[in-house]
């Protein structure tokens, strides 16, 4: 029997249900307000496959922006009255963001949502692309693409607690630190339970 690819290995990790995710789960202590409203979001967690195995592709936001100048994070964003569905919401921001054709992904699946901090609710989808891709950031938006191996985000190990005092209280956030970059917060919280899907 032939081993079972990459990607086959994050499908078959996507069959399985599981639990929601929120930018609280390391925060047991912190109340969250009752009635509190989330607005939809989704992203795209873009696989591309190369001769050296596949590898996920990410942005670093612009330093100028007003919410999480710097960070890295998946293509993605709130999720417009015009858009069909999440999943459309995040193809579309994907295209703008970085270039990425819609009709080059095919989707393998998504990921439970995600609670942050901003008060979003987001859902993950999970895509391959089809065709060599060469990124093209959206000035002003995105500093940077890049990519990461998906070995080692699909690998527990490679993330680790943080923590850093926070409008007054202490938060614990995941982090997974490769090279000159500094996966953190909801985009490596998102990626470390796909890795526990992954290794389960």
């Amino acid at each position: 029997m032939a081993p079972i690819s990459e990607l086959g290995i994050i499908e078959r990790a996507l069959a399985g249900a599981a639990p929601a995710s929120s930018d609280y789960d390391l925060n047991p202590g912190i109340v969250l307000p009752e009635g509190r409203k989330l607005r939809p979001a989704a992203v795209l967690m873009p696989i591309l496959e190369t001769p050296n195995g596949a590898r996920v592709i990410l942005t670093k936001r612009s330093a100028m922006l007003k919410h999480h100048p710097g960070q890295v994070a998946f293509p993605g964003g709130k999720v417009d009255a015009t858009d069909a569905s999440p999943e459309a919401a995040a193809l579309r921001e994907s295209h703008e963001e970085i270039g990425l054709d819609p009709s080059q992904v095919d989707i393998l699946g998504h990921l439970p949502p995600h609670e942050t901090v901003t008060s979003y609710t987001v859902t993950p989808f999970v895509g391959r692309i089809r065709a060599p891709f060469s990124p093209v950031p959206e000035l002003g938006e995105v500093a940077e693409v890049f990519s990461v191996p998906l070995s080692f985000l699909m690998t527990p190990a490679s993330y680790r607690v943080e923590r850093r005092h926070w409008r007054g209280v202490w938060r614990s956030y995941y982090v997974a630190p490769y090279g000159p970059y500094y996966i953190w917060g909801a985009t490596a919280r998102m990626l470390k339970g796909l890795a526990d899907r992954v290794a389960a």
